[in-house]
């Protein structure tokens, strides 16, 4: 289960944000998709929680667990 809240990447009027799940306010805004992708992985990594990658259409594109996951993936890669 995870720790902290989920950090979702989104499109910002200013660029794009970062935003902790169920947050009005964004934690960090940023000029670039990819700064704001870093930040959320680094806060996803220190709260144990998952990262939720969105495009520019609002929809989940992406998105990683940093957490300790009950399922993981069988796959094998």
């Amino acid at each position: 289960m995870t720790k902290g809240k989920n950090q979702h990447v989104v499109k910002h009027p200013e660029g794009w944000a970062v935003k902790g799940a169920g947050n009005c306010k964004a934690t960090k805004v940023t000029q670039t998709q990819a700064q704001a992708i870093t930040v959320a992985q680094d806060i996803a990594r220190n709260q144990h929680s998952d990262t939720k990658i969105h495009g520019r259409d609002g929809k989940i594109r992406a998105g990683n667990s940093y957490g300790n996951d009950p399922c993981p993936p069988k796959d094998r890669k």
